[in-house]
C-alpha cells in the first residue's frame, strides 16, 4: 500500500522549520514548529491523526523522534496535544513540557477525552484518534516565566489564558519569537481560505474563552521581546497585528453573544451572527469574502464557546 505524500516542511528561519500536521485532511490549518538546537525541540504535536504527517515531516528535516529532547505542548487540546502520548513512545528519551493545569491530563487523559466527545460527540475519535497516557516521568511542567535551555537558546514560558486555562506561550527571545498555540488568534492563509488576502480571529474555545483573559494575556505579551507570533494556526504574523486583531475581535465576539444570549439560543444562530461580524470587520479593513462557511471549522466552535461563556458570566453575576 503507498504511503500519502504529506507537504514538505517550511523553513520559517535557518533552524525554525513548520511541519503542516493536515488535521482533519486539510493543508494549511495546524502546524508544529520544530526548533533545531543542541536539544531539538518540537512545538505541538497534533493529535493522534496527524503523527504520519507528524513523523514524515521529521524525517524530511532529517530527524526521528529519537532525536527529540523537548516536546512542548501549548496546551492539551486534541489538535495540539492529542498525539503526544503516541510520539512520547517513540521518544523514551524525550520529556513532554506542558502547563501545570494540563500536566494531569496528558497522565491520564479520560478527563480530556470526556471533555471532547462533550464538544464533538460520536465524531470525536474520528476527527483526533484515540489518546494514549504520556508516563508521568516523561512530563516537564514550566511555571510561569520559568525557562528552559535548549542550547544557544534559552526558552521563557508564560502562562496565557484567554483560550484555555491551561495555555501557556514560549517566547525565543534569540529569534525574536513567541509560539503561541491559539492564545494570539488564528491566522487564516490564503491557501486554507482561497481568499485573497489573509486576516486573523480569535478562537473562542469551549469551555475556557474569556474575553478579560484575553486582554490581560495580550497586554502581558506587549511587554515582552518579541517581533513574531508562530501561530499553530497557521504561520507566523508580525506581533502587533496580530494582537490588534484578537484584541479588538474578542471584545466584538463577547459583546454579539451578551447582545443576543437566550437560555434557549440555538448554535446556528450564533454562527450566523459571527459570519456576518467576521464580514463586517473585514469589509471595514477593505477585504471582502464572498463565502465564509471555509471558516466554519472554527466559528461553530467559537459559537458554542460562546454560548458556554455568557451562560456562565450570567450565572456568576445573578
Amino acid at each position: 500500500m503507498q504511503r500519502p505524500a504529506f507537504p514538505q516542511p517550511v523553513k520559517m528561519t535557518d533552524d525554525i522549520w513548520q511541519i503542516d500536521l493536515m488535521e482533519q485532511g486539510l493543508r494549511y490549518r495546524t502546524g508544529a514548529y520544530v526548533i533545531l538546537d543542541e536539544k531539538p525541540t518540537l512545538i505541538e504535536t497534533g493529535s493522534a491523526n496527524s503523527h504520519e504527517a507528524l513523523m514524515a515531516g521529521l524525517s524530511a528535516i532529517g530527524l526521528s523522534a529519537h532525536d527529540l529532547a523537548y516536546v512542548v505542548v501549548t496546551h492539551v487540546h486534541l489538535d495540539h496535544a492529542g498525539g503526544a502520548g503516541q510520539l512520547i513512545a517513540k521518544a523514551p528519551q524525550a520529556q513532554l513540557v506542558v502547563h501545570p493545569r494540563g500536566a494531569r491530563h496528558m497522565a491520564d487523559p479520560s478527563k480530556l477525552w470526556a471533555g471532547a466527545t462533550q464538544v464533538y460527540g460520536d465524531k470525536t475519535e474520528a476527527l483526533f484518534g484515540g489518546v494514549v497516557p504520556v508516563p508521568t516521568e516523561h512530563i516537564l511542567v514550566r511555571e510561569h516565566e520559568e525557562t528552559l535551555s535548549i542550547g544557544r537558546r534559552t526558552l521563557q514560558f508564560f502562562d496565557s489564558p484567554g483560550h484555555a486555562k491551561h495555555h501557556f506561550t514560549i517566547l525565543s527571545e534569540v529569534d525574536r519569537a513567541l509560539f503561541a498555540g491559539d492564545a494570539v488568534g488564528i491566522r487564516y492563509p490564503t491557501e486554507f481560505t482561497g481568499f485573497p488576502f489573509e486576516f486573523i480571529a480569535p478562537s473562542s474555545s469551549p469551555i475556557d474563552f474569556d474575553p478579560v483573559a484575553v486582554h490581560q494575556t495580550l497586554d502581558m505579551l506587549l511587554t515582552l521581546p518579541f517581533d513574531w507570533v508562530y501561530h499553530a494556526h497557521f504561520g507566523k504574523s508580525l506581533k502587533l497585528e496580530a494582537i490588534d486583531h484578537t484584541r479588538r475581535l474578542a471584545d466584538a465576539f463577547a459583546a454579539v453573544i451578551e447582545r443576543i444570549y437566550s437560555p434557549d439560543i440555538e448554535t446556528q444562530t450564533v454562527v450566523a451572527e459571527l459570519r456576518r461580524l467576521i464580514a463586517d470587520d473585514l469589509e471595514r479593513q477593505g477585504k471582502t469574502a464572498l463565502d465564509l462557511r471555509v471558516l466554519d471549522i472554527d466559528v461553530v466552535l467559537d459559537a458554542l464557546g460562546l454560548v458556554y461563556y455568557e451562560k456562565k458570566r450570567r450565572e456568576r453575576n445573578n
